[in-house]
């Protein structure tokens, strides 16, 4: 992974039921950042046996390829990707524990389609259900999850919909919390993709557990992790497979190669061994043709910005994870051997009036990248600190100031 020096940072002139992460702020506008059209048009594009499908530079949500990415589509067991956020959610807010015992209803007993076999007569801890739901794929697992945190299936659906909303996944509804087939419940690469780093961003000790998990026994039942790249290539730590009639054979797959993770998803394969094939074609691929430049490091103040009416006058400007972003391979490695500058270029426009209070976390600029002078992408700048609202006097004084700014 380069780095690589920066021009320095100009700024414009003044002119549910559990407490998210402030980080979760910036992973959906990351997502919905610029592509970097002279990328694609240098980089060969790949050519893969899938309805749809999308490659992700994780460290800045950058799409490096695509096709039918925001097409809808049936996700089938994908859907359990958002069962878990809101399970390790749960968890981090205390409603429930992992050693926590849950009694098995009918309705989860008598779970369609992929299980891991709980019993109502013996109740299962809530940590058993997470390696059943993730490593298994039991929709018996999921129903049983979301009686234990919502009381029922039906209100589940509700609080899945309502995180996808504040996740920014504008073509996604959920009605189950399994993924069995229904017609209003649909979602998009995009979407999933959007979803799959909030995951790995807003939970990476859980994901680290229990997404490169190879298999898990319960109920005298060994059963193996479906995701057949956790075996092939060691790179892999996820995250998820899913399978219909409809859907088709799906992966979401991320891969860390060094510092760099790259996140693929890859929609509507023909076979269980296309979808791994084609997933890893597609991670290959970036890490092959495009080059990880680091700018910034997490929480590290890419700039100062000017505050109105707080206990501070200004605030850091930044990014709370990594900002790493993909370039074409020996763009920046060229420029840095040959001692040249300008090459990568960035500049930051500051949200002006900036009013407290700011939380950590809250967009606050814009970041805007070129390389080789044309653009290349832009993204959202968040605040690395929180400024709370001055006093009466200072709010007052202020609201003079501005008058004349």
């Amino acid at each position: 992974m380069f780095s690589v020096s920066r021009s320095p940072l100009a700024c414009s002139a003044p002119a549910s039921f559990i407490a998210r992460p402030a980080a979760l702020v910036l992973s959906a506008a990351l997502l919905a950042a610029a592509v970097p059209a002279q990328a694609q048009q240098q980089m060969p594009a790949p050519v893969l046996d899938a309805k749809a499908w999308l490659l992700v530079e994780f460290g800045s949500g950058q799409t490096l390829a695509s096709q039918n990415a925001d097409q809808k589509i049936e996700p089938a067991s994908l859907t359990k990707l958002m069962t878990a956020y809101l399970t390790f959610s749960a968890l981090r807010q205390r409603v429930l524990t992992l050693d926590q015992t849950v009694q098995v209803s009918e309705a989860a007993w008598r779970a369609q389609g992929s299980r891991m076999f709980i019993d109502m007569k013996r109740p299962v801890t809530v940590e058993e259900l997470i390696k059943g739901m993730i490593v298994q794929s039991g929709n018996d697992a999921c129903i049983a999850l979301a009686e234990a945190i919502a009381g029922g299936e039906v209100q589940f659906a509700d609080l899945m919909n309502k995180e996808a909303a504040r996740l920014g996944m504008t073509n996604t509804h959920f009605m189950n919390a399994t993924g069995l087939p229904d017609p209003q419940h649909m979602t998009t690469a995009t979407d999933l993709a959007k979803l799959a780093t909030a995951l790995i961003r807003d939970f990476p000790a859980e994901y680290g557990k229990y997404y490169s998990m190879k298999e898990f026994r319960y109920n005298n039942i060994t059963q193996p992790n479906r995701n057949r790249l956790l075996f092939i290539d060691p790179s892999v730590d996820g995250v998820k497979t899913g399978h219909t009639d409809a859907a088709g054979y799906c992966l979401i797959s991320s891969a860390k190669r060094g510092e760099r993770r790259l996140l693929s998803v890859v929609l509507g394969t023909p076979s269980d061994g296309a979808r791994a094939q084609e997933s890893l074609k597609l991670l290959n691929y970036g890490y092959q043709y495009y080059d990880a430049v680091k700018l910034y490091a997490a929480g590290q103040p890419a700039s100062k910005m000017r505050v109105w009416k707080g206990k501070e006058s200004t605030v850091g400007a930044g990014f709370l994870n990594d900002f790493v972003i993909a370039v074409p391979k020996g763009a920046v490695s060229g420029a840095l051997n040959q001692g040249a500058s300008g090459k990568l270029a960035v500049s930051l426009e500051s949200k002006q009036p900036l009013v407290a209070p700011i939380n950590k976390g809250d967009v606050v600029g814009t970041l805007k990248i070129t390389l080789e002078g044309k653009p290349y992408g832009e993204y959202p700048v968040v605040a690395t600190e929180a400024v709370p609202v001055a006093g009466w006097f200072g709010r007052l004084w202020d609201t003079i100031r501005m008058w004349f700014a």
